[in-house]
């Protein structure tokens, strides 16, 4: 098993990044399916936690076959998706991805969310043992670099200004100094237990999961001027319209 713990910084309040990541979530969703290929939604449904109390539990199936490594296809059936179920106590979110053919192959995470710059310690409260193995990685989303066919200048946090909110062009060290901010932090348990592959597999999921959330986050932000201002009732309406939309995208 593998654990990362990612930090994410925003310019913006844990209350405004609860909309700002639903929007995000589903346009980007919507964005990158295509017949065959990208997320299928099953469910959308409250749900109860003891202690966390309602939330929104998901159930998403991720097809995805022809947009991993030749290495990794030739090993995976051709039908084949990811399976992603999440539940959502915010500001405290669970997500479990599992394989439809893979059984011990996991990816398990746990997110908080606080207004600071990434400066807490263990927000996530883990355990000493997974404090032991923890890597800590921090996410810039102006700075870290990007994979050219994701790049778009409209999305670059450098150069863009909201109309709205004032906020942006990020500039270096910008996570010391703007304000509002806020950080995601995410512990991600990667797991295969297939032996000769476990860590290459392994650390192969940690540079996708980075990757996204990299490419996410920059979304959440530079489309703020889409979303701000929304509210949670507002986001709902259009998750609905747009999961109906992108499933129709992957099964037609």
């Amino acid at each position: 098993m593998l654990l990362k713990e990612y930090r994410i910084c925003m310019p913006m309040t844990v209350a405004e990044y609860r909309i700002g990541q639903l929007y995000m979530i589903a346009k980007h969703s919507h964005e990158q399916s295509e017949k065959g290929e990208g997320v299928e939604v099953i469910k959308n449904e409250l749900c109860e936690h003891s202690v966390h109390g309602q939330g929104q539990f998901t159930e998403k199936r991720v097809h995805l076959s022809s947009r991993l490594p030749t290495w990794i296809q030739k090993l995976i059936p051709k039908i084949f998706y990811i399976t992603e179920k999440a539940w959502n106590y915010y500001p405290f979110t669970i997500t479990e991805y599992t394989c439809s053919f893979m059984p011990k192959f996991t990816i398990y995470i746990e997110t908080k969310y606080a207004d600071d710059n990434g400066c807490s310690e263990n927000l996530c409260n883990l355990c000493e043992s997974d404090l032991k193995e923890r890597k800590i990685e921090e996410i810039d989303i102006a700075y870290d670099e990007i994979s050219e066919k994701h790049y778009k200048e409209a999305e670059d946090p450098t150069k863009f200004v909201s109309k709205k909110t004032g906020r942006g062009p990020l500039s270096k060290g910008w996570r010391d100094i703007v304000n509002p901010i806020m950080c995601s932090y995410k512990a991600v348990k990667v797991k295969f237990e297939v032996w000769g592959l476990q860590t290459k597999v392994e650390e192969f999921t940690h540079r996708c999961i980075r990757d996204i959330l990299l490419l996410g986050h920059r979304q959440a932000f530079t489309w703020i001027d889409e979303w701000f201002g929304m509210s949670i009732e507002d986001i709902r309406d259009y998750e609905k319209k747009m999961h109906a939309e992108t499933n129709e995208k992957v099964l037609r």
